[in-house]
């Protein structure tokens, strides 16, 4: 409910996005139809109705607010991702919430990448930027603190009535609707110096989605498809090469952030309308999960020129073969019934980020004396980070 009201919302936002996800379905209704055995990677059903939202928000204690609400839902912190660290530095550390068993999965396949503006690293935020950055998250209110309330009584009681459902929910769709409160132009602006997504958390009052992306069975046909719609689409295909063998991680795309009207006011607190480009619509493709063994070797395949050149170098070109050389997770180790892919890939998110930026993040040569770490941000959500490769060797078992 939580999920397809979201996507309504979004669609209404974005008009594109509709497109993608009607073109999206299309492409899985045929694929599914000349490729029957895709459906081991999840039915028809499940694929055309996943998404994966991403937000962004600005301190510990809104992320913590974010972990509340998704406990309604059954949505758990799931691994840690430091996009400082990408070849395009984005400065935000990031979790994801999602559920964590393999029938809740099936039947309520969502998850939100979560991004929290990492002030305290010094190469991108000076002593007096941090600061006034700081006192500006300070001083807003994301969340309706009786909406996080209810969410965790929710959470606590195991479920709720429909009826009860019904209103929470659209209370929680609210609170990640555009805001049309005039935005600060001067102080917008001075952070986009620091980084587009820097101006997008801490520039504005509120959050919102940033992508609602649907998950697709042939990226590649759904990027010719889109482009021939006439439909601008970022320059490449991120994560894994398209291979003869079986479809490991996580494969993205999205068209290109689109200019969507938003009011600005000036130092006098005149207001004019004017644009920005901050939100796209991003669409995946996920394989069977690695183990860490396999994990090692696709990051060394990544790491070629052209890894698709050398993919075969470093895996073999059967489930069979994965599976008894422990590349990947498949359930009682059948290679018939693979794990799928549940997570991120940082380099592919930073890569998708960068590509709908019209600039790289400001990096600095300050040292960077932040401790942000998994359990730094586990404490700032304030449960433990689930390590996704126990999740998916309990699937797998």
């Amino acid at each position: 409910m939580f999920a397809a009201a979201l996507s309504h919302m979004y669609g209404a936002e974005v008009p594109a996005y509709t497109t993608l996800v009607q073109v999206s379905a299309e492409v899985n209704a045929d694929h599914v139809a000349s490729h029957p055995n895709d459906e081991r990677l999840g039915s028809l059903e499940r694929v055309t109705a996943e998404r994966h939202g991403a937000i962004r928000v600005g301190t510990p204690h809104e992320l913590a607010q974010v972990a509340g609400l998704f406990s309604a839902f059954g949505m758990y912190p799931v691994g840690y991702y430091d996009l400082r660290t990408a070849a395009s530095p984005v400065p935000v550390v990031s979790t994801a919430f999602r559920p964590t068993e393999s029938d809740e999965l099936a039947r309520n396949p969502f998850r939100v990448f979560t991004s929290m503006l990492a002030t305290a690293d010094a190469r991108f935020f000076d002593a007096d930027l941090r600061t006034r950055v700081e006192r500006f998250l300070g001083s807003r209110a994301l969340f309706d603190p009786e909406l996080i309330t209810a969410a965790r009584a929710i959470a606590a009681d195991g479920g709720c009535a429909r009826e009860v459902a019904e209103g929470f929910v659209a209370r929680a769709v609210a609170a990640f609707a555009l805001s049309r409160e005039p935005i600060d132009r001067t102080w917008y602006d001075e952070l986009s110096q620091v980084s587009a997504v820097a101006a997008d958390i801490a520039g504005v009052t509120t959050t919102h989605i940033n992508h609602l992306t649907p998950r697709v069975l042939d990226i590649d046909e759904l990027y010719r498809r889109m482009s021939g719609r006439g439909i601008t689409m970022i320059d490449s295909i991120q994560g894994p090469p398209r291979v003869h063998g079986p479809a490991v991680l996580l494969r993205q795309t999205s068209f290109r952030a689109l200019a969507e009207p938003r009011l600005f006011a000036d130092e006098h607190g005149h207001v004019s309308e004017g644009s920005l480009r901050v939100r796209f619509g991003e669409v995946e493709a996920r394989g069977v999960a690695l183990t860490r063994k396999g994990r090692e070797l696709y990051d060394r395949a990544v790491a070629a020129p052209d890894p698709g050149v050398v993919w075969h170098q470093h895996f073999p070109a059967t489930d069979a073969e994965f599976a008894e050389q422990g590349l990947a997770y498949y359930r009682g180790g059948n290679p018939t019934e693979p794990v799928v892919y549940e997570d991120f890939l940082p380099a592919s998110a930073a890569g998708i980020f960068r590509s709908n930026l019209d600039a790289d993040a400001h990096v600095g040569h300050a040292s960077d004396n932040s401790e942000y770490s998994p359990d730094w941000l586990s404490g700032a959500v304030g449960t433990d980070l689930l390590d996704p490769y126990d999740l998916y060797q309990k699937a797998a078992s």
